[in-house]
């Protein structure tokens, strides 16, 4: 059985981008605890996506785009352009400043942003560990095919498969393209599963599901291609407890929250070198 959830717009510096997690129904997914897909959005020259500087703590981020670029920018220094199926993922244990901006030439002509961001909690015992960065290139994610499906492991371990990501606990994140009428199993069964469908459309149960919908897949769950599609898999072993997640900040702790609010209030998270200038303000 499939459990259909829906995704609202939200707004990201100006761009409209659709906010899978948290959900009403589902707050968390294994350790992911935030998804937004940025487009797929044409934009007109000299028009781009532009994250000021902004704070978190006790997460992951993860950045994986299917087309476009990105300049990522943050308080360790790291200065790196993301293109198309390249991993970035900074954890920001007990605090990090990063922005996402597109490069100028990128927006120098009409071009498209397409990507996925999610946040990955961080266990308790690793909530306030030293803020860490990991760039990835698609040359070293592990793939698979078979029977008309291809597969890219983006994170975490599936089908025998091991990333290089480092994460902090059980999970997996797998870019899925297939051929019409080929079948596609869900990882990893004592996981929690969701099914984000980026193009095409499928059928699991005699029910019929088409791009941009949302579904949590259960234990026996598997599902037919019936156009070629492309599709994230996503998931991880279930959190008995939930964090306190609240803006950019995630905690076990309220009052960690808070302090982490102050201490942007109060401009004393570090500066992205090169990118100071801006700044995302707390919102009220």
């Amino acid at each position: 059985m499939a459990i259909l959830l829906s995704s609202k717009v939200r707004d990201l510096d100006g761009l409209p981008v659709n906010r899978i997690l948290p959900h009403f129904k589902k707050r968390m997914v294994g350790p992911f605890i935030f998804l937004d897909h940025m487009g797929p959005m044409d934009l007109a020259a000299n028009e781009g996506l532009d994250v000021k500087p902004h704070p978190h703590i006790g997460l992951s981020t993860l950045t994986y785009l299917l087309e476009g670029k990105l300049l990522h920018q943050d308080s360790l220094g790291n200065n790196i352009e993301i293109v198309p199926g390249d991993v970035n993922l900074m954890t920001a244990g007990k605090g990090i400043t990063h922005s996402e901006r597109e490069p100028l030439e990128s927006r120098s002509l009409p071009h498209r942003v397409n990507g996925i961001q999610c946040w990955l909690a961080l266990p308790e015992s690793k909530g306030e560990i030293e803020p860490s960065f990991q760039h990835i290139s698609q040359s070293d994610l592990d793939k698979v095919e078979e029977g008309g499906v291809y597969m890219t492991l983006i994170a975490g371990t599936a089908f025998g498969l091991q990333s290089p990501v480092n994460t902090f606990s059980p999970l997996f994140l797998l870019d899925v393209e297939a051929l019409a009428g080929s079948t596609i199993k869900r990882p990893e069964p004592e996981f929690e599963c969701m099914l984000y469908i980026l193009e095409g459309k499928i059928t699991t149960n005699n029910e019929y599901f088409e791009s941009g919908q949302i579904l949590l897949l259960d234990k026996e769950t598997s599902f037919q291609a019936t156009t070629d599609i492309r599709c994230l898999l996503l998931g991880g072993k279930a959190w008995e407890t939930i964090p306190f997640i609240e803006w950019n900040f995630v905690s076990f702790h309220k009052e960690r929250i808070e302090q982490a609010k102050q201490d942007w209030r109060e401009r004393r998270f570090p500066d992205v070198p090169g990118d100071s200038e801006e700044f995302t303000p707390l919102p009220n």
